[in-house]
């Protein structure tokens, strides 16, 4: 994909401030004096002129412009601020394949109903060919005064071919076009993420599998609160990341729905088959009227519909925000406050002064990204919110934003799997580190319980045997039987076998906890599913 290229503003200067900024006493040793004297009396004379467009006529050389496909009423060529402003070529010509893929359609189809003979088809049909091989080889000129990508396919195609290509617009209007070529493209994009996704789950269920059996402390907000298995804290992004595949898959379903035929809004008099173009392009079928109302209602709504756009970007958005979230873990753990994991170096950098940083900026930058992705989302609400029906050429600004969200999401569900295969946990340090915070406390609780003791009750007890190892500085299974008796009569012998983060660990037992033999289950799912041998 190009990558899109970003609008830059220059400041202007008033023509009425110019004579007190001349008025300043220059050193004549400065070199730009020279340029600024001989503007002055040029830019006095353009604020004396009356009329100072034209005055300004030699900086914009008017040159000879190729004829509008669409310029049959107009007498005068829109000025190069106008075409500058207005095209789109510089960025929607990535859609090149699914335009030719749709005129294909659209050509057999037309041939099909006898709008266009077979021949003037078959001339069609190798001048896309061709079109494509150019386009693909990089011989294929742009041009910005073609507008578009369908103009520029379309207007080569008439200068290689001559009048059969006159005739592939029939019955299509580029409201229609546009939004067929847009819906096509999403699809491919959705699959592609889709492929991402389940890449990045491949890589944390890797991970996984490397680190059985090792227990870190789990967290609620950021306070140490119960052990858990290292598998179960990786499968749960996992389980995030199932998701974000589905509402991709069902915003895919709902997507896949062929607006061709629609024309400019109202659809078109001549005998066209939509069912033939919406199965050749792979459609579910034509979009259309459900509730069997005036068929003109369902096109307005075919050329001006982005609910897809939306909710693509709103899907990519909570994927960012799930990616960021792992990101921001995966920082945290690699700090030497935590140090619960090492990146290797071929996912690190350093600093330009301290020579003894290495850090995490790969999902760093997942981290940022994730904003990008989400002003993505915002650019296309605040786009769409006050437009009345029917299409609106407001809507060209719909692709640009969808480009970035799909190219961003992309790169960060690749280096997120790149990343994940090549961390090391610390075992020994997160060993040191599971004592702190009495991790066992809820376990010990339990343990009250089913000596049936009511839970409240139960939460108390522990709470105070806690308060007793905070004025020790102990843990909990440091304290001894007659300790812990003090406390409550109910304590025997047996409380030890609930104590302490491995045995709590054994505890677990309720279907999707934390216990070994559950999340051992939970992997095996996640291997079958995901194919990993």
């Amino acid at each position: 994909m190009d990558s899109i290229a970003a609008f830059s503003s220059t400041p202007s200067i008033s023509l009425t401030s110019t004579s007190s900024f001349f008025n300043h006493s220059f050193s004549k040793t400065q070199p730009w004096v020279t340029f600024f004297v001989g503007v002055k009396p040029r830019l006095e004379a353009m604020r004396a002129t009356e009329n100072t467009k034209a005055c300004l006529a030699d900086f914009s050389p008017t040159k000879s412009k190729e004829a509008k496909l669409w310029g049959g009423r107009f007498e005068e060529s829109v000025t190069d601020a106008v075409e500058r402003f207005t095209e789109s070529i510089s960025y929607d010509k990535v859609l090149y394949k699914h335009d030719i893929m749709g005129s294909r359609a659209h050509a057999s189809m037309l041939a099909e109903q006898g709008l266009i003979s077979i021949s003037e088809g078959d001339s069609i049909f190798q001048g896309l060919d061709e079109i494509e091989r150019r386009i693909e080889n990089g011989d294929f000129i742009w041009r910005t005064d073609r507008e578009d990508v369908h103009m520029n396919i379309e207007a080569a195609l008439t200068d290689m071919i001559g009048e059969p290509a006159k005739k592939l617009h029939t019955a299509r209007s580029r409201n229609d076009q546009v939004l067929t070529d847009f819906r096509l493209w999403c699809r491919d994009a959705i699959d592609m993420l889709i492929k991402h996704i389940k890449h990045l789950q491949v890589s944390l269920v890797t991970l996984a599998l490397r680190n059985e059996g090792v227990i870190v402390p789990g967290y609620t907000h950021l306070q140490r609160a119960q052990p858990v298995l290292l598998q179960h804290h990786l499968l749960a992004y996992v389980e995030q990341l199932e998701r974000d595949a589905g509402r991709l898959l069902d915003c895919r379903a709902r997507l896949n729905f062929c607006p061709l035929g629609a024309c400019a809004l109202a659809g078109t008099g001549l005998p066209i088959d939509r069912f033939m173009t919406s199965n050749a392009l792979g459609f579910t079928a034509p979009l259309r009227n459900r509730m069997l109302i005036c068929v003109r209602f369902m096109f307005i709504d075919a050329v001006s519909d982005r609910d897809f756009v939306l909710e693509f970007l709103s899907a990519n958005s909570i994927i960012g925000i799930h990616l960021s979230r792992l990101g921001e873990e995966w920082v945290l753990w690699a700090s030497e406050e935590f140090g619960f994991i090492t990146p290797s170096d071929s996912v690190s950098t350093g600093s330009s002064i301290m020579p003894q940083k290495k850090n995490p900026d790969p999902m760093e930058l997942v981290r940022g990204k994730s904003a990008r992705v989400i002003g993505d989302l915002v650019t296309l609400l605040t786009l769409c919110k006050g437009l009345p029906h029917a299409y609106n050429r407001d809507l060209q600004e719909d692709k640009e934003p969808v480009f970035d969200s799909v190219k961003t999401i992309s790169g960060m569900l690749e280096v997120s799997a790149e990343f994940a295969l090549n961390i090391t946990f610390n075992q020994r340090r997160i060993e040191k580190a599971l004592p702190a915070g009495h991790l066992d406390a809820t376990t010990l609780a339990d343990y009250l319980v089913k000596k049936g003791i009511p839970f409240r009750t139960s939460h108390d007890i522990v709470g105070r045997s806690v308060a007793l190892c905070v004025s020790k500085d102990c843990q909990l299974q440091d304290l001894s039987l007659d300790e812990l008796r003090s406390i409550s009569t109910v304590f025997d012998k047996d409380v030890y076998e609930f104590l302490g983060a491995e045995n709590a660990i054994k505890k677990f037992c309720s279907y999707g906890s934390t216990g070994s033999a559950c999340v051992a289950s939970e992997v095996h799912y996640w291997v079958s599913k995901l194919e990993i041998n």
